[in-house]
This record gives C-alpha cells, structure tokens and sequence, in this order.
C-alpha cells in the first residue's frame, strides 16, 4: 500500500519559478540593464544568471531595466520587487521557525484534524484518511517524545508531531482546537481521553456536534459513561467492538447464511473481541446460531460481565469452559457436549495470544477438516496469512478489521 507523502513543492518554490521566468523572459525580450548593457548580447546561461542573482541582491549591481517593449519591462521590474520579498519572507519565517516553531506552524490552522496519542490506532486512522483527503492538516500529540514515531508519522502521512498533554487547555489553544473539523482522543490512557474531551467540550461548544470521537480500550468503562452528558456531546468507541462488528456483519452472517443446519460457534479466547463478537453475533445472527461454547482461563468470570451488562438479545444454547485454549483437556470437555465433526461448525481463535491463536488454529483445522477456522493477529500478518493460507484457516486482524469499519463521517 503507498502512503501518503508531504508535498514536495510548497507555493514558494512555484513562486520563485515564476519569478525566475519573468526575469529571464524579460532579458530575453531585448531588455537592457543600465549596469550591464552587454546583456542583451549575452548568451541563455548569462541572462539565467542574472534572473537568479535578483533573489539575493536585487538590482543593486545590475542596474535597472532600459529600454526593449513595455511588456518586458514589466516582467522585469515585477522579477525586481518580487524575488528579493520572497527572499525575504523565506529568511524571516525560518527566524520565526527557530523562535516559536509551533506557533507559527499552527498559526493559520483552521479546519484541521488533531489526534491525540501516537499508537497504532492512530497509523490505521491515517491510513484510511489519506487514502480519502490527502490534503487535510492533521496534528497529532504524542503523550511523550519518540523521535524515531514522530518521523515516521511526518513522513508518511504527513501530519504535524507535537509532544504535550492533551487535557492542558494551553496546548487546547495552541493547537486551534475550537476551529477544528475533527478531534479524535486515542491515547493509552482512558481517563486522559475524558478528561480532555470534557474540557473541549466546555471551553468549545461547536465540538458538541459530533466532533470528538473518544476511543476507550476498556468497553466496561465505556458503557459506565454512556448516561453522561459527556457520552452524549461525542462518539465514543472501541476497536474491538469496530473490529467485531465489520467480523460479523461482512464474514459470519454471510456464511451463516450459506449453512443448512443452525450454526454451533465456538468462541476459543473471551477477551474485550470475543465480548463484543458474541454481542453482534446475538444481535445480529441470533436466528441462525443453534449454540455458542465459550472457552477462556478467566471463562466464568467474563460471562458474568457480560450477563450484567444485558447486551445480548438472543437466547440460544451457551456453555462455559474455563482454561487455556491451548490445554487438549478443555476441548475433550468440549467435544463431550458438541459434535465438532458434524456440519460446519465456526471456531473463532480470539486471545490476544497471536501464537497460541495460530498454533490452536493449525491443530483443530487438522483434526475437523470440516470447521469454518478463524485466527486473530492484532496486525496484518503475512507470516499468518501464508500459512492459513496453506491451510484453509481465516487470518483476521483487529486493526484490518476496524479499517474497514470506520464510519464515513470520520473521515469527511
């Protein structure tokens, strides 16, 4: 996939070729310079010469322009006034640079992006916006100075790296953040993510239109607040409910669909993804599940965070294995209740474990050649991909997952 890189030209250097040419255009037209009459026979290297000399020195050793038509006195004299202002406005920006780097650069932000945290949600979002608006000023924070993530962020999406705490309504300020067209908080820290997006939100009331798109990593905790007046004001949301829901509703309702019998799904890792798989596939897929085994070290525990927060519509069949999805002991327990031999069966490997994901997938797609196999990296995996390739398991990744789900209005 190309990435997104800054333009290589801004509108001095098209500024300075057209000043160059109305010099060297202007000689050329059978101008004279009263230092330099000579230059009417000199050779296109000379008069090239002289039209660059113009960005340093002006005129001053040269001369004005004489004589030779009126349109080419013209493009002369503007070659004169022009070249030296641009010189000077280049000098003095980079004085003002070195001074206040970053409020000149946010200076004239209006209708921008700012993004608060450097991880890899904010690659994913970058990505899915440049291929969309390449053209859009994007600002991002970073919680801490990595110089090595700063470059790579200004070098291939092109955006602007500034180190500070988002909540700090100096930096609010600085970064024009009232005048933006987008915030999107995505750091680490799910309190940090609040506590700026109540700030924002107070100190700029035009925010509260759907501006402030707040991630929270732990779905729990997001739930607790969607009451609030806060919740209300901005769009909150979770990667692996983003993630979960494009599974279900661009993967498993499709191929649920195609099976003859009511479907048994095997939910192998019960994590934040496997939660919210199990929520879209109940409200989304209920009809056609005929049961959902749920295997997982802290099983028990989960379940019962998933029953008190009431979010599944259906009731088909569950059953409950606590441990390791690698242990042979928990399938066997498994394969006492269900038939994995008979029809299709879906066994979705979850954890966050990517080699224990891979590994199990490999062992059980072998031993029922029949089921319908997912595994999960975090990223894309070519590694992943090849070998569940090779053998017919479905490779999917949280971040591909959630790129493909990114509501349209995000990126406008």
């Amino acid at each position: 996939m190309e990435y997104f890189k800054r333009p290589a030209f801004g509108w001095r250097w098209y500024a300075a070729v057209g000043l160059f040419l109305c010099g060297f255009v202007g000689l050329s037209m059978g101008v004279s310079l009263t230092e330099r009459p000579q230059v009417i026979a000199a050779d296109w290297l000379t008069r090239a010469y002289y039209s660059l000399g113009l960005f340093v020195v002006g005129g001053l050793d040269i001369g004005t322009p004489s004589g030779g038509p009126s349109l080419a006195r013209g493009l002369l004299w503007v070659a004169y006034f022009g070249a030296p202002l641009l010189t000077a406005s280049a000098v003095i920006e980079a004085v003002l640079r070195v001074v206040s780097p970053h409020r000149w650069q946010f200076r004239w932000l209006k209708n921008h992006i700012v993004i608060a945290g450097t991880g890899k949600l904010t690659s994913v979002y970058l990505r899915a916006l440049r291929a969309k608006d390449s053209n859009v000023s994007v600002v991002v924070v970073a919680d801490e100075a990595d110089r090595v993530r700063d470059q790579e962020l200004r070098d291939t999406f092109g955006v602007i790296v500034v180190a500070g705490d988002i909540t700090r309504s100096y930096l609010q300020k600085e970064l024009r953040v009232g005048r933006a067209r987008r915030v999107l908080l995505m750091s680490d820290d799910n309190f940090q993510c609040y506590e700026a997006a109540s700030k924002m939100l107070a100190r700029y009331p035009r925010l509260a239109e759907g501006r402030v798109i707040l991630h929270c990593h732990r779905i729990r905790f997001m739930r607790a607040m969607e009451g609030t007046q806060l919740a209300n004001q901005c769009e909150t949301f979770n990667i692996y409910h983003l993630a979960a829901t494009a599974l279900v509703r661009n993967l498993l309702t499709e191929q649920f669909r195609k099976t003859q019998a009511r479907d048994l799904v095997v939910m192998a890792g019960f994590g934040r993804f496997g939660q919210t798989v199990l929520e879209e596939l109940a409200n989304n897929a209920g009809d056609e599940i005929e049961a959902v085994a749920v295997i997982d070290a802290d099983a028990d525990r989960r379940v019962l965070v998933v029953d008190e927060q009431q979010r599944l519509s259906s009731d088909f069949r569950r059953e409950v294995y606590e441990g390791d999805i690698s242990h042979p002991e928990v399938w066997r327990q498994l394969t006492d209740t269900f038939d994995l031999a008979r029809n299709e069966p879906t066994v979705i490997l979850g954890t966050g474990s990517e080699e224990d994901n891979l590994r199990t997938a490999l062992w059980i797609k072998r031993k029922y050649p029949n089921l319908f196999v997912y595994a999960r990296t975090n990223d894309v995996s070519e590694f992943a991909l090849d070998v569940s390739a090779e053998y017919g398991i479905n490779s999917i990744s949280i971040t591909e997952l959630f790129e493909l789900n990114i509501p349209a209005r995000w990126l406008a």
